[in-house]
């Protein structure tokens, strides 16, 4: 059956109304042969994501309407590939059936915000052509380990493999600057330990909600932050304003490079630079 998220707006409801219409939820659906599975609260931005199984998004809004005529703002239907690797596999839900925030305080709900970033590997068609299919391969394989084991230390989630870069999602803001970081001095490493086979890595990244004005999940968030990826010079570490913002007393250095205007975008987008190269990032 296929999944879908919807948006709802808080507005006056509060978030024990919300966990009363959840219940209300499950009560009704089997009537629209739906399946209400989970949901994200943000307070601070007064907004619920819920993640439902329905034989269509009409059947969904219909049991929310004779459940507690809390009608969905938007609902779009997403890949449970794509869900699990945004927002994590084996979620862990309260009683009410909202989603917890994976390592926060007990029954700290997770406000469904998620830092997505891109890796990309500079000329790399270039260097298929000068060093040959099997020496580019190798490259390749040292950037997906180099990156996989960050992920791995630092909270992040694979999301895809894009051919010469990889797509991941943290759950922490600064747990993806230092992974970021990580990649950046790892490859610096192993950059002065071959020189011969020089391997240089852009990154982008940009934080987001699940369902904003795209039909897709983390549409405009995954859009940002490739671009921004695109826009980085070679081992340029360059991330959104919200980002920067988020990261706010975290130990970082941020370089601000202004507006920058990127494709697809109609107007221009403020973006940082990490400072990675010095040793004494901070680890908090």
């Amino acid at each position: 059956m296929p999944l879908y998220m919807d948006i709802h707006e808080l507005g006056a409801v509060s978030v024990e109304d919300v966990a009363k219409a959840h219940v209300a939820d499950l009560e009704a659906q089997e009537k629209y042969g739906v399946n209400y599975l989970k949901y994200w609260v943000n307070e601070k931005c007064g907004k619920v994501f819920c993640l439902v199984e329905a034989p269509n998004a009409e059947a969904a809004n219909s049991c929310h309407r004779e459940a507690h005529g809390l009608l969905a703002r938007k609902i779009i239907e997403v890949q449970p590939e794509l869900a699990d690797g945004f927002l994590g596999r084996n979620i862990e839900t309260n009683a009410a059936g909202a989603v917890l925030l994976p390592g926060g305080a007990p029954d700290e709900r997770d406000p469904g915000i998620r830092t997505v970033f891109f890796t990309d590997i500079v000329d790399s068609t270039t260097l298929t052509q000068s060093l040959g299919d099997e020496a580019a391969l190798a490259l390749l394989g040292v950037h997906d380990t180099i990156v996989r084991d960050a992920l791995s230390a630092l909270g992040g989630r694979e999301v895809k493999h894009t051919g010469d870069g990889i797509m991941a999602s943290f759950v922490s803001a600064a747990g993806a600057i230092r992974c970021a970081i990580q990649i950046q001095r790892e490859l610096a490493r192993h950059e002065k330990a071959n020189p011969e086979r020089l391997l240089k890595v852009r990154v982008g990244a940009a934080a987001g909600e699940p369902v904003e004005q795209d039909n897709d999940l983390f549409g405009s968030t995954v859009h940002l932050a490739a671009r921004l990826c695109s826009h980085a010079s070679p081992e340029q570490i360059l991330v959104s304003n919200a980002i920067a913002e988020l990261c706010l007393g975290k130990g970082f250095a941020f370089q601000d490079v202004g507006e920058v205007a990127l494709k697809g975008f109609d107007q221009p987008v403020r973006a940082h630079a990490v400072a990675w190269a010095d040793k004494a990032i901070a680890a908090g």
